[in-house]
């Protein structure tokens, strides 16, 4: 019996859609499980959802640029980050480098090229430990892989929506998520106010004074944040 080995997770950010579409292509090809984003906002909306093994990043993109975005998320995420760009200055690459790239790699390039750094980069990473399997919220405790809550050695019934913010928040404790994220993360309809009644209702279940929250807290005009024990 063959023993399944999870494939590593590629994100490609890169506003050309044809190169794109090829680097899915090829890296699909090639052993990896790949999805991809057009800017830098369609990826840090990814990067919620997701943990991604290594991300493939333009430098040069319209709006929040690959340098930005690379120093942005540097700040509460370490995946590992391969730059693509057509300059070729080597202040260029410094620059990329500083700004948190692990390598540089300049357009137009050969695939085998971009196969072998991909693979020399997740050599470098360190097997990271098992995430808990369990978050404590006070006397609440959460099951995300099984979508249960306990509190109190009693089980707390959970709607689905609830099960997935619960999901979604856990999943990236002390960060904040907007309510325009949670609605896409989770399928939340109804908007922002729905997602807002949704928060309310979990703090009576998880919260041992619902008005004046520990652990499910609003940040005001940013969204919300759970922060565990």
């Amino acid at each position: 019996m063959e023993i399944a080995v999870e494939k590593p997770h590629v994100l490609v950010v890169d506003d050309d859609d044809r190169l794109r579409a090829l680097l899915v292509k090829y890296l699909t090809e090639n052993g990896f499980m790949v999805s991809a984003a057009p800017d830098a906002q369609n990826a840090r909306t990814r990067l919620l959802a997701i943990e991604f093994d290594v991300i493939i990043l333009d430098l040069m993109m319209p709006g929040e640029s690959g340098l930005d975005f690379a120093e942005d998320i540097r700040r509460t995420n370490a995946v590992p980050i391969l730059m693509l760009t057509a300059m070729t200055e080597p202040e260029d690459r410094i620059g990329g480098l500083e700004r948190g790239a692990d390598d540089y790699l300049t357009k137009p390039f050969e695939p085998r090229e971009l196969l072998l750094r991909l693979n020399n980069i997740l050599k470098r990473v360190p097997t990271p430990s098992a995430p808990p399997s369990k978050v404590l919220l006070g006397d609440a405790i959460f099951d995300p892989e099984r979508g249960e809550l306990e509190k109190q050695e009693k089980l707390v019934r959970l709607t689905d929506i609830e099960v997935a913010l619960l999901r979604v928040l856990a999943g990236r404790p002390g960060e904040i998520i907007s309510r325009e994220d949670l609605i896409e993360l989770t399928g939340a309809s109804g908007g922002g106010r729905a997602v807002d009644v949704q928060v309310t209702r979990l703090r009576r279940k998880i919260e041992m004074d619902p008005k004046l929250p520990r652990y499910l807290q609003t940040v005001r005009g940013k969204g919300y944040v759970l922060s565990p024990d």
